[in-house]
């Protein structure tokens, strides 16, 4: 088959760019879905997009390709160029402007005007492509929910109209920019630009999370299914497992986005990494009163799950972790305090005294915020927690940090 730019299956281009030019650990003859031709097809293809964020390495083994993105000089995720890239027919192409147009002035028209519309365009030309009535039907169902065409009742007849769009997108310019980059599903906002007479490029970001594009399939699918208080299936890599989507993290240092649900295997609340998920697919079955009630309940016992959530550990031992951080901070460092307030999740802070101050949180699993507790080194004058692990991990890396820098071992517990 001849080289194409165009895709059909999404989930297979973001596997591969995901193996070998995100994560640039494998060479090409690693590449085991297909013959080493599939290889050269998809490497090209990848290459047409993102030709100008590749980079090259060298080992033993051979050589490697890897993206190389700087994000102080990019307006804008190069990784949206791949949903731009989906394969289409010549009637998919033929239909999409004859609908339209058709349409464009009518005040509505039913399933027999616009096959009547269709067979007078396609009439002056000498062409194959002659949709049957059924084609039609699906490609109107389509757009409507798409939200090209809406529909409405004349007697028993239902007739199709064009959406009317009154948004004047110029005015959001810089909103729409900002959301494309900095939110998820943010390709929705490319794809906005697009639709602009000149795109809005002054924001740059010192943190760009530029692989969540990649999941953006994913994501739109669990939000759907979030919104209609429906069950899932998820298909990954080494099982498949049916949950009830409840919320979505995204995590503050790394960007990676988790899915936070209830799953019907293990009847227990999960979190389940979105870059692992290939395939979601929705629940179509209504369900019954009582599965109704089931789901309510669950969704409030979600809720107070995450009360004491700290990252993304959904420890099911039943009891909390209870910890305590009194904090120095001195006079002109309210800075420090803003930050504790801003940073606390589900802990709270209260002033003891002109200089000091507690956090203290109920979490599920203490050990998880080690990493936080460390940025405040220097100014934690007592820690306790009922976890022992935690203070215990927590100052023996904190002598042995002294003993690294030759300080003498003074810690606090």
């Amino acid at each position: 088959m001849a080289y194409s730019e165009l895709i059909k299956n999404f989930n297979r281009i973001r596997a591969y760019l995901r193996s070998f030019y995100v994560l640039g650990f494998q060479h090409r003859r690693e590449f085991d879905q297909k013959s080493a031709r599939s290889y050269d097809n998809e490497r090209r293809r990848v290459e047409s997009w993102l030709g100008d964020y590749m980079s090259f390495g060298q080992d033993a083994e051979g050589r490697r390709v890897f993206l190389s993105v700087d994000s102080r000089a990019i307006p804008e995720n190069p990784l949206y160029r791949a949903f731009r890239t989906k394969t289409f027919t010549d009637l998919d192409i033929t239909l999409h402007f004859y609908l339209l147009d058709l349409l464009s002035d009518s005040k509505g028209l039913p399933i027999s005007s616009v096959m009547d519309g269709l067979t007078n365009y396609l009439s002056k030309f000498d062409s194959e492509c002659w949709p049957d009535e059924s084609t039609v039907r699906k490609k109107l169902k389509e757009y409507v929910e798409l939200g090209l065409l809406r529909t409405e009742k004349h007697g028993r007849e239902t007739v199709y109209l064009l959406s009317r769009d009154t948004v004047k997108l110029d005015s959001w310019d810089a909103a729409i920019a900002f959301f494309s980059e900095a939110a998820p599903l943010g390709v929705i906002g490319s794809f906005l630009q697009n639709r602009l007479p000149e795109r809005f490029s002054a924001f740059r970001f010192k943190h760009h999370y530029i692989l969540n594009a990649l999941d953006s399939e994913v994501l739109c699918e669990l939000l759907k299914a979030i919104g209609e208080k429906k069950t899932v299936s998820l298909t990954m890599k080494n099982r498949r497992e049916t949950v009830l989507p409840l919320k979505l993290y995204i995590g503050t240092q790394s960007g990676r986005q988790y899915l936070f649900a209830w799953s019907t295997r293990n009847q227990k609340y999960s979190f389940f990494r979105t870059d692992l998920i290939d395939y979601v697919k929705i629940d179509p079955a209504k369900k019954e009163e009582g599965e109704v009630q089931k789901i309510e309940e669950l969704i409030h016992g979600g809720n107070a799950f995450c009360s004491h959530v700290w990252g993304v550990s959904a420890n099911q031992r039943g009891a909390t972790d209870h910890l305590e951080m009194i904090l120095y901070v001195g006079e002109g460092e309210e800075f420090i305090l803003q930050r504790l307030q801003r940073e606390m999740r589900c802990g709270a802070v209260d002033q003891l005294d002109d200089t000091h101050w507690k956090f203290s949180a109920d979490v599920l699993d203490a050990l998880e915020m080690l990493p936080w507790l460390r940025t405040f080194t220097g100014r934690i004058t007592q820690l306790q927690c009922t976890n022992r692990l935690v203070t215990d991990r927590f100052w023996s890396d904190f002598s042995n940090q002294m003993k690294m820098y030759g300080g003498e071992d003074s810690a606090v517990s």
